[in-house]
């Protein structure tokens, strides 16, 4: 019995870090490069931007220095249209 109440507080213990930890985890979680996928044709290609673009692009800015770390998605964050992109969806150009 003694063992099962030891198993409760620390499972409860752990619960309460992961709750602690969640709100940053979170915020961390709606960065999905993926959600750019309505820009590629502006920034791979010479199309303007879609509104649909503009949209994830804004809801996106917070994860924009973030995205010009990896080196996956460097190249495009920092490419010529992807920068006009930004410019015609009035997204400030990252500064990181």
């Amino acid at each position: 019995m003694k063992y099962l109440a030891q198993l409760v507080v620390a499972l409860l213990a752990f619960s309460a870090v992961v709750l602690m930890v969640a709100p940053a985890g979170a915020e961390a979680a709606t960065c999905n490069a993926l959600q750019l996928t309505p820009c590629a044709g502006a920034i791979i290609g010479n199309a303007a931007p879609t509104a649909s673009c503009c949209s994830k692009m804004k809801e996106q800015q917070p994860c924009m220095c973030q995205y010009a770390r990896d080196p996956n998605l460097k190249q495009y964050v920092d490419s010529p249209n992807g920068k006009k992109v930004m410019a015609a969806c009035k997204v400030p150009v990252p500064s990181c």
